[in-house]
């Protein structure tokens, strides 16, 4: 039994207290004379955060504000995991034959993601326009959905979370949103469920780049079809990514246990952790105090606290139960019949040629975003409802995915 139960949340009052002592201690460090983010977070940020988290930011009213959404959790079996509790959100559409969509976050992101979404998507004012039941979890291990310490939970475990999460709502048939993490996840999803996840939409795509071995045609056709000038920019950015910016990534996928200490005694260590990246990978995208800290506080008042989610860094650099590696089935080909949408965000760390997304799947839809960064859902919601409406839409490439759900 999922067990489905509306949930609201409830930061302990002492957990408050506690966090206003760490705060009143909290000592800082020094930086290098106009260092302006090249070294990590900036301290003048740092410490206007933390004043701002001491003297202004009020928890109880950003948590009031959470509660008017549709919060449940749910009981979900996991293979070799027995079963574990997920928070989710849940804002069906007025229209019973709108199409469910599962959207799922990354790090770190939360479900929250999906929230500048909901009114258009569930109820959109004209009649014409696609309309979708949402369902936006928090995965296992972040936020407010259970945590585990059992080793191997990995992103076919992710994946088959939040499947089940979808059967145990009714949905037997629905589509994806996914970006980061949530990429790799709403992707496995579609390998290990077919017939279940009818189609999917992705940013931050990262697809393999086709050999002569690999993917012999779609080679012929990327040696046809060199790299424009911003697909050239894009490589150069995502090279200088890999060798200036993935410090956090080896951190968390060789030993998550000794960064784990820090994020978890150090409500300042979490925020400085968590912002350089909101920061960097967001693209121009105006933070306000309040959002930043909201954020910060769904991983530190997590119900697994915040250096759970870090793990899933580790697990998926582990081999499968197969020899592969997670990634290779996450970039490379899948098929089944599940139709893939992808947006190309020119602020994202990681955009390949455009070619080579050929090789993700049965791609309908594809398009190039004028702006925007890699939390793509939150800094531009307005594209990523257009998107979702064109792909699933009246002539898009994956009307009608979902048997007996038109969306109109």
């Amino acid at each position: 039994m999922s067990n489905i139960k509306s949930y609201q949340i409830a930061v302990p009052e002492a957990k408050l207290q506690r966090l206003s002592q760490k705060l009143a201690l909290t000592d800082l460090p020094d930086e290098l004379d106009s260092s302006d983010w090249k070294h990590g977070a900036s301290l003048t940020e740092i410490t206007r955060l933390v004043d701002y988290w001491k003297t202004s930011f009020n928890w109880r009213a950003i948590e009031a504000d959470l509660n008017k959404l549709t919060h449940f959790t749910a009981d979900i079996p996991v293979e070799g995991f027995s079963t574990l509790n997920m928070h989710f959100l849940h804002q069906p559409s007025p229209r019973r034959n709108a199409t469910p969509l599962l959207f799922v976050h990354g790090w770190p992101g939360n479900f929250l993601e999906a929230t500048k979404l909901l009114p258009d998507l569930t109820n959109p004012s004209s009649p014409s326009a696609p309309a979708f039941h949402v369902v936006a979890p928090s995965c296992v291990n972040f936020g407010f959905s259970a945590g585990t310490t059992k080793p191997g939970f990995n992103v076919p475990q992710h994946a088959e979370a939040c499947h089940n999460l979808m059967l145990a709502l009714g949905y037997n048939q629905y589509v994806t949103q996914g970006g980061d993490m949530g990429y790799s996840i709403t992707r496995l999803i579609a390998a290990k469920y077919p017939t279940s996840c009818r189609a999917t939409h992705i940013n931050m795509a990262s697809p393999t780049e086709p050999t002569e071995t690999s993917n012999p045609s779609l080679f012929t056709e990327s040696q046809r079809t060199p790299p424009t000038a911003s697909e050239k920019a894009h490589l150069a950015r995502y090279e200088s990514f890999l060798k200036t910016g993935m410090g956090y990534f080896i951190l968390q996928a060789t030993k998550p246990q000794t960064i784990a200490y820090s994020v978890t005694d150090s409500p300042v260590g979490l925020l400085a952790w968590m912002y350089e990246k909101m920061h960097d990978w967001s693209s121009s995208y105006p933070w306000s105090d309040d959002e930043v800290l909201t954020w910060v506080c769904i991983y530190l008042f997590s119900a697994a606290g915040p250096a759970a989610s870090q793990r899933i860094y580790y697990e998926a650099s582990q081999p499968l139960a197969d020899g592969r590696m997670a990634s290779e089935v996450v970039n490379g080909w899948v098929g089944g019949g599940v139709k893939v949408g992808i947006a190309r965000v020119p602020g994202e760390f990681v955009l390949l040629p455009r070619v080579w997304s050929r090789g993700l799947g049965e791609v309908v839809f594809e398009r190039e975003w004028e702006a925007g960064g890699h939390f793509a859902a939150w800094e531009r919601p307005g594209e990523m409802v257009r998107d979702l409406r064109e792909m699933f839409g009246r002539g898009g490439g994956a009307e009608g995915v979902v048997e007996g759900r038109g969306g109109y």
